[in-house]
């Protein structure tokens, strides 16, 4: 019997389902074991990044099992594909992480294929790391299909000595151990013990920035982020998640009606009082692309600097996402902002209700250890800051998050590093002095190409004691785990040219996050000499494969380091074909 909620001839599964024309189509289905009801029922695509490289992903097709039951209560016909993912934490300190980022647009383009080849309705997306869960956004608001994103949900932390430990502390011991204050045992023990479940790295890193991110959007049921990855809790979510987005194609409710500036800006307000990762600045407007929507870089750090911060979570604090998931989550964060007047509350969310009307609903108050009020911040402006000058006049992003006002001003000559190779064995040797500025370029999405993470870099510069006697800038980017003065997507990059790849070693170069600043001391005259003398970008050995292609069409960090024109020109709309 057909459910009188859902149009069939409004719904993209028509196509393959419906009529005689199709039934070669159906043949198949019933080759599965679909019954006739399910055929005629709505189609709703259950995707996970699932696999073997990491823990972050291990438990996505489990979970997954638990979003078809939903989809099926829900009177729905769920059927489960995978796509790729590169785990950071697995591809980090090597040329691995070449791959990461543009496995982001990866993700994106496979779950489109994939809903577009075989007509689905609806997507429900599971991810677990770093860029799977931007580029499972990203589909969902590209594909324009109603829409519910679950995060996999975060690691336990470990435990050695009597206090948790996480994998930060595994990369800034090899600085340690590097600097001999660590022996190989004590090594050996710590990393036996920092990861002691399924689930992604639990401080505020960029999984767990963008776990908050889906729910502040409105993309993910509200509170649905926070459980770590063994809770049962997590298949209630699932389940919950696929009655939902039922309901949202019962009331056409798709993802563009829920992603919209204001969803944006609050999602941005989320990430600056948590002390976010920076690759948010990436990410946030590489899903506003996918909309249409003008939001870039620029415009998040203008949203960074009149936020406060306030949530007490690694790596700038001292708490990681399971303490956040027991203070309450998301949903007593974005109620904290709400008092300040800094959530639009009026944005729809998978639920089919306001985002205000979800706060509404929120009984439990800010518990002012892990999240402090917003009338009693950490500090009185977000954990991420924008910078713009000459050095980067497309922006560049700073993490200051845990870090002092007098330390959040740096001025010092460059030491230029041509790749990140470079500067790591530089560091491990100590080739470098106090007070320098540690230049590493020809890491940005193009001339990398992918825009690798520094965090091994940075985390021995941590492990050595010198995080805050040196300050680091780049082309590329920072894991969310950083810690330091650590400028990233200085923009443009160096293999397009900007001044970033016209510095040479001693030029004095000056930090101000508390002005938003970043400058070398070098007239433009001297910069436009520079420039005409320039040989052009540093080839690299990238000739053929998905990096070479990546590389021809991925654009600037401060749009989000896309790789298509966006949703502004589009003609062709998946769901009204």
């Amino acid at each position: 019997m057909t459910d009188a909620r859902f149009d069939k001839t409004k719904l993209p599964s028509r196509h393959v389902t419906e009529g005689p024309e199709r039934a070669p189509h159906r043949s198949y289905y019933y080759a599965m074991g679909i019954s006739e009801e399910e055929i005629h029922q709505p189609w709703v695509g259950v995707a996970t990044c699932w696999n073997e490289a990491a823990p972050c992903n291990i438990a996505l097709s489990r979970q997954a099992q638990s979003v078809k039951m939903g989809v099926k209560k829900g009177g729905g016909t769920p059927r489960e594909f995978t796509t790729i993912t590169v785990t950071d934490g697995i591809a980090m300190g090597h040329e691995g992480m070449r791959s990461s980022l543009a496995s982001r647009d990866a993700i994106a383009d496979t779950v489109e294929l994939t809903m577009r080849g075989h007509c689905y309705d609806a997507l429900v997306g599971l991810a677990g790391c770093d860029k799977s869960l931007p580029g499972m956004m990203m589909a969902m608001v590209r594909l324009n299909v109603p829409s519910v994103f679950i995060y996999g949900g975060s690691i336990l932390p470990g435990k050695l000595n009597g206090r948790d430990v996480v994998v930060q502390d595994v990369f800034e011991a090899v600085g340690q151990h590097a600097a001999g204050n660590m022996s190989d045992a004590e090594l050996a023990i710590l990393e036996r013990v920092a990861c002691p479940s399924a689930g992604a790295c639990g401080g505020q890193y960029t999984a767990n920035t963008m776990a908050c991110v889906s729910e502040a959007i409105g993309l993910a049921l509200m509170n649905s982020s926070g459980a770590p990855a063994p809770y049962e809790s997590r298949d209630q979510y699932g389940d919950f998640s696929g009655q939902a987005v039922m309901q949202l194609i019962a009331k056409n409710i798709r993802a563009r009606d829920i992603v919209t500036r204001k969803s944006l800006e609050n999602a941005a307000r989320v990430v600056a009082c948590t002390g976010g990762s920076t690759n948010a600045g990436l990410h946030l407007p590489a899903i506003a692309h996918e909309a249409g929507i003008d939001f870039d870089l620029l415009d998040v750090c203008e949203i960074f600097r009149d936020t406060p911060y306030f949530v007490n979570l690694r790596p700038g604090g001292e708490y990681v996402a399971k303490d956040l998931h027991e203070a309450g989550g998301v949903p007593v964060v974005m109620k904290e902002l709400r008092k300040a007047g800094l959530i639009h509350e009026d944005c729809i969310t998978a639920s089919g209700r306001a985002i205000g009307e979800e706060i509404e609903r929120i009984e439990r108050e800010a518990d002012g250890r892990v999240i402090h009020t917003v009338a009693s911040p950490i500090t009185p402006t977000g954990g991420v800051v924008g910078l713009k000058g000459n050095l980067a006049p497309d922006g560049a992003i700073v993490k200051v998050a845990g870090m002092k006002a007098e330390d959040q001003v740096f001025t010092g000559p460059a030491r230029v590093f041509e790749s990140e190779e470079d500067a790591f064995e530089a560091v491990r040797q100590r080739q470098y002095k106090e007070g320098e500025v540690i230049v590493i370029r020809n890491e940005g999405p193009a001339g990398g190409p992918g825009m690798r993470e520094m965090l091994a870099t940075t985390a021995a510069l941590s492990g050595q004691g010198m995080g805050k006697k040196v300050a680091l800038i780049t082309d590329g980017r920072f894991s969310g785990a950083t810690r330091g003065f650590c400028v990233g997507h200085v923009g443009p990059e160096a293999a397009h040219g900007g001044p970033i790849a016209l510095l040479k070693d001693g030029d004095m170069i000056t930090i101000d996050a508390v002005k938003g600043e970043i400058s070398v001391d070098l007239s433009e005259s001297e910069l436009a000499e520079r420039k005409d003398a320039w040989k052009g970008p540093r080839t690299n050995d990238y000739t053929s494969g998905a990096l070479w292609k990546y590389a021809q069409l991925v654009g600037s960090a401060r749009k989000g380091a896309v790789t298509h024109p966006g949703a502004q020109g589009e003609s062709h709309i998946y769901m009204d074909q």
